[in-house]
């Protein structure tokens, strides 16, 4: 029986018009498709960050693309294709495999961005956008319909994660609202302070953190840069199931940061 396929332009204008890529928003790398290969696509890969092994193993199911949150071109880095970017290059030519890659407009879609489909995951409520990242809102605040504990907190971060993230500061008892920045969004801990905000969550923390939480009266949870940014591509991958009926795999590879 034949499979579905989907033209590799009709997939990108999929993606594009969904999570708005020409709305000219600034980004730390491009957004769309990143290195080309068939064009048609039956069977699509989704991943949080593209690497070689991603890739050989998407290659190892007869994957005809990749659809990544972390692609493999970043504004700053070195230009030439050498080493470590030839082998991650060569792999997906040698194979015919496309790479689509979305940054900042899947952290911060309303429906499948990493941080709206968290905030719907613990239950908040009244939810509205928090943070910036390159002059862009990007994550969602809210609050509980009733308190909860910090170690309650914990519990859910780890259910909605799949990590249990690291816990710092001397926030409240009953913790009422929260605030969520998938990622590094350490810096945005200003803000949530600002904002009163009982929590914050992100993926990292640097080490300045714990005595600005512990001082500011703020709960501060480290998810893991990569464990808070799975929601989005799998989600993704979903949409693009339902769409064009093709096959779609998610690929782990963890990473504890």
């Amino acid at each position: 029986m034949p499979k579905n396929t989907v033209h590799r332009q009709e997939l990108l204008r999929f993606l594009d018009d969904l999570l708005d890529t020409q709305d000219g928003a600034k980004d730390y790398c491009p957004n769309g498709l990143q290195v080309e290969g068939k064009e048609e696509i039956a069977k699509l890969v989704t991943g949080v960050s593209a690497c070689l092994e991603l890739s050989q193993r998407a290659a190892g199911v007869d994957a005809d693309a990749i659809l990544v949150h972390h692609g493999i071109l970043w504004h700053g880095a070195p230009l030439p294709i050498t080493g470590i970017q030839y082998r991650r290059v060569a792999s997906l030519i040698r194979h015919d495999i496309n790479l689509f890659a979305y940054h900042l407009p899947l952290d911060r879609h309303p429906e499948v961005g990493n941080n709206a489909l968290a905030a719907r995951e613990f239950g908040l409520l009244d939810t509205e956008s928090f943070g910036e990242a390159k002059g862009q809102p990007v994550g969602v605040m809210g609050h509980f319909a009733e308190p909860v504990s910090p170690e309650q907190l914990v519990h859910r971060a780890l259910k909605i994660f799949g990590q249990e993230p690291q816990l710092f500061g001397t926030g409240p008892d009953e913790v009422r609202t929260l605030g969520l920045i998938s990622g590094a969004a350490q810096g945005e801990l200003h803000t949530a302070i600002g904002l009163g905000l009982d929590a914050f969550l992100t993926g990292e923390i640097s080490e300045w953190v714990m005595n600005v939480a512990r001082e500011a009266g703020i709960h501060y949870l480290a998810a893991g840069h990569y464990a808070t940014e799975r929601l989005g591509v799998q989600t993704l991958g979903q949409r693009v199931a339902e769409r064009f009926g093709i096959e779609v795999e998610f690929i782990d590879i963890p990473n504890p940061v």
